[in-house]
């Protein structure tokens, strides 16, 4: 088991930067991808980031892409999303997820964190 808890979202307005974290506290850190996801009430979940083991290769989904940065410290078992020029569209509920392969699906992550909000005002 992997235990996650995000941090770092806040209400910000529209054009600004925010970094969201991601600690995880289980054993296997190091032989997991991590993803970042996002979901607003009422709807599926969204993908938005993600980076392999270690942390060569990263994914975005086109409507972050440009804009958003995923990394990874193995050494501190976190995972970071650097979000800039943000949108009001960007509102959500953000969660990291861990998976065994480096994959862009929800259903693949079978671990997740607790979510942190992120406003964006207009």
């Amino acid at each position: 088991q992997e235990q996650l808890v995000e941090s770092g979202g806040e209400l910000v307005q529209a054009g600004g930067s925010l970094r969201l974290s991601c600690a995880a506290s289980g054993r296997a850190f190091e032989t997991y991808a991590m993803g970042w996801f996002r979901q607003i009430p009422g709807k599926d979940r969204e993908f938005v980031a993600t980076i392999s083991l270690t942390g060569r290769t990263t994914y975005y989904a086109d409507s972050v892409k440009g804009r958003f940065t995923i990394s990874r410290d193995n050494a501190k078992n976190t995972i970071y999303l650097q979000m800039n020029s943000l949108k009001p569209e960007d509102t959500a509920v953000y969660y990291c997820g861990a998976s065994r392969i480096l994959v862009t699906t929800v259903w693949e992550y079978g671990h997740w964190g607790p979510g942190t909000q992120v406003t964006v005002s207009s």
